[in-house]
Parts: structure tokens; C-alpha cells; sequence
């Protein structure tokens, strides 16, 4: 949904109230833990944070707190949403003076002693069709990553119409989203 206005903390509730009881926009449900499918643009970064269980607990509680998306033209809606599968939150993003507000359903996690993460697939309300992973994890060496893995396809026309653009929004979003982890995990 594009708005020329930020959308209050109602509208979005009301519309996240809505888009709860909807079905994702996409067959592939849960295919960022295995292959990605082939009919979709495919993106992945992947980010050394630090190193220790120190780093690494820091970096799930920026996952849990949504962290990877405060980055003043992005914020999900709301902070607190639970990382627990079938939870739903907004992204509401600002580019060019207009609100996107889009909205995803967590589809699975993952919490495992060295490794923890979610992914969200997209609702009706959302501008494209698709998953995205966000993951951080310790490696045997004790080095601990953030990787954001997705899959997607312009669903909405203006998507469609400026997909060169979103593009770009993509991956200045993956380049965001893993300085902000960066940040998030360098915290003393």
C-alpha cells in the first residue's frame, strides 16, 4: 500500500488486523532455509559481526527487537512483534516522499544454540511477492555472521513499473541492514 502520508500507529494496526487473517502471496513457503526457486531474484549478504558468544547474543536480541530495520527511511511495525512463527508485522518504508507500508507473516525459525534467525513471507499487502531470511550465527571458529537471504518478484504495478528502483532499494537495504547489525553487535 503507497501513502503520501507516514501512517499512524492505528492505520497500521488496522491494516496488520487485517492482513493476519490472509494467506502469503507465494507457493514456496520456506524455501529461504533450503534453495530459493528459480522464477525469482534471489539476493544474499553476508557479514562477519565479531566474534563470541558475547557478539553473538547481542545480535539475536537485535533480531528479536528488529534491529536490522531501524534505519530511519525503514522501520518494522511493531518492535515487540514476538519472533514466533505465524506472527505478523508491517515495514513501513519512506523513499522519494512516499510510505510503503507492507505486510509479512513469519513463516519459520530458527533457534538453535549457535545459530538463530527467522524468515517472513509476504501478504496481500505487500508490494512484492516473496520470503526473506534474516539469520545470525557462530561458526566452528566463533566467528558470528548476519546473512540475509531472499527471494522475490514485483507484485504491485508500481513496483513493476520502477523495478530498476526497487532494485536499488534492495540492496541498500542488505548494505543497511548489515551496518545496522554491525552496530548492533559491536555494543559493549
Amino acid at each position: 500500500m503507497f501513502l503520501l502520508r507516514q501512517p499512524t500507529d492505528a492505520v497500521i494496526q488496522t491494516f496488520l488486523q487485517a492482513q493476519a487473517r490472509l494467506e502469503l502471496t507465494y507457493a514456496e513457503k520456506g524455501a529461504t532455509a533450503t534453495t530459493p526457486p528459480a522464477n525469482y531474484v534471489v539476493d544474499r549478504i553476508r557479514v562477519r559481526l565479531g566474534e563470541g558468544e558475547q557478539v553473538f547474543r547481542r545480535a539475536k536480541i537485535g533480531l528479536e527487537g528488529w534491529r536490522q530495520f531501524d534505519l530511519g527511511w525503514l522501520k518494522a511495525f511493531p518492535t515487540n512483534t514476538p519472533i514466533r512463527a505465524g506472527e505478523v508485522v508491517a515495514v513501513v518504508a519512506r523513499t522519494l516522499g512516499v510510505y510503503s507500508l507492507n505486510a509479512a507473516r513469519i513463516v519459520y525459525v530458527t533457534d538453535e544454540p549457535r545459530r538463530f534467525g527467522f524468515a517472513y513471507g509476504t501478504l496481500p499487502g505487500h508490494v512484492e511477492r516473496g520470503e526473506e531470511r534474516f539469520l545470525v550465527e557462530m561458526a566452528a571458529d566463533d566467528s558470528v555472521w548476519y546473512d540475509i537471504q531472499a527471494f522475490s518478484q514485483p507484485k504491485h504495478m508500481l513496483t513493476k513499473i520502477g523495478y530498476p528502483f526497487v532494485r536499488r532499494l534492495q540492496k541498500r537495504f542488505g548494505r543497511e541492514s548489515a551496518a545496522a547489525m554491525i552496530r548492533v553487535a559491536a555494543l559493549e
